[in-house]
């Protein structure tokens, strides 16, 4: 079953000393990867990613292939409604005791993904500075007075322990909560998990990077990414629905309601997904502790290698 798990009774929980953690730009090939190596390893793969989340929604979110998933057990995929809101929080205490199960049925997990709040949450504990400035969110909590402002922290945390006079403070204070959930304070401290991550990094030049998006971008209009986007606002999802607002469902929006032409549609796509893939190296090539390894050609020798090295 791809999805949360139930937290496991503390007479259950086996501690896995190292875990494999794929990191990367987005469509570098992180996904492919870590299938490779939890073929060749015994594993299963603990997916880092906000959107994979979401049920139904498997185009732009660039799910794991039905193949994939017939051989493989992917967790913390596929349980959430796309209506609703899931937040980092969430995600880690999923994600967690997932990587405890894994382990305690004697397979190896794997943790892949590109959103870098999930993973950094999850194998350093939570950061605030992990949470980067919303300017959407900051435009619209711009036009609040102190009051306002304060009232909506206050529904989100009712003790978020942050000056309640100060509208700079709050609008931080609700920016990272509307990410990552409450209670603020326990953000601040920070837990490691019980086991040592093995941050493998995927890389390539820019041009590499630049052509995989467009032609990940093509070809998730070709499988049809419009009526996929059609069929979740007629199934009651909104417009502002967090799976909607990412990359790939933003700009198919854009052209259900006009905005772009169907050939315009996937060079759009690239155009977003080229500015995230830069932030994402930016992200994670600022840790050390990162191996980088070039995705051409293929790194999964050089990979298993460094994986039994560091067992």
């Amino acid at each position: 079953m791809a999805g949360a798990h139930a937290p496991l009774p503390q007479e259950l929980l086996i501690k896995p000393a190292r875990v494999p953690v794929i990191v990367g730009p987005t469509g570098i090939g992180k996904s492919a990867l870590a299938f490779e190596l939890a073929v060749e390893i015994g594993g299963e793969i603990v997916v880092a990613d906000s959107r994979q989340v979401y049920e139904r929604l498997d185009i732009a979110t660039n799910k794991p292939s039905p193949e994939q998933r017939r051989r493989i057990r992917y967790h913390m995929i596929d349980f959430v409604d796309p209506a609703s809101t899931f937040n980092a929080a969430e995600y880690i205490d999923g994600a967690r005791t997932a990587i405890q199960d894994i382990a305690g049925r004697g397979l190896v997990p794997i943790v892949e993904g590109g959103t870098m709040l999930y993973v950094d949450a999850l194998c350093d504990g939570f950061s605030l500075a992990g949470v980067p400035p919303d300017d959407q969110l900051r435009e619209v909590l711009a036009h609040l007075d102190v009051v306002e402002l304060r009232e909506r922290l206050l529904k989100l945390d009712p003790d978020p322990g942050v000056d309640l006079q100060n509208p700079v403070r709050m609008v931080r204070a609700i920016e990272i909560l509307e990410v990552a959930g409450p209670p603020l304070r326990s953000l601040r401290q920070r837990t490691p998990p019980p086991w040592e991550p093995v941050r493998i990094g995927l890389t390539a030049d820019l041009a590499v990077i630049d052509r995989r998006l467009e032609e990940r971008s093509r070809t998730q209009v070709e499988r049809g990414l419009v009526a996929e986007t059609q069929a979740a606002l007629d199934a009651g999802v909104p417009i502002t629905a967090p799976v909607l607002t990412g990359i790939g469902y933003a700009e198919a929006l854009a052209h259900i309601a006009g905005e772009l032409t169907i050939d315009a549609l996937p060079i759009a796509m690239a155009q977003s997904n080229r500015r995230y893939a830069r932030r994402q190296l930016r992200w994670w090539r600022r840790d050390g502790r990162v191996r980088w390894f070039e995705i051409e050609p293929n790194p999964l020798a050089a990979i298993l290698k460094y994986v039994k090295e560091s067992a």
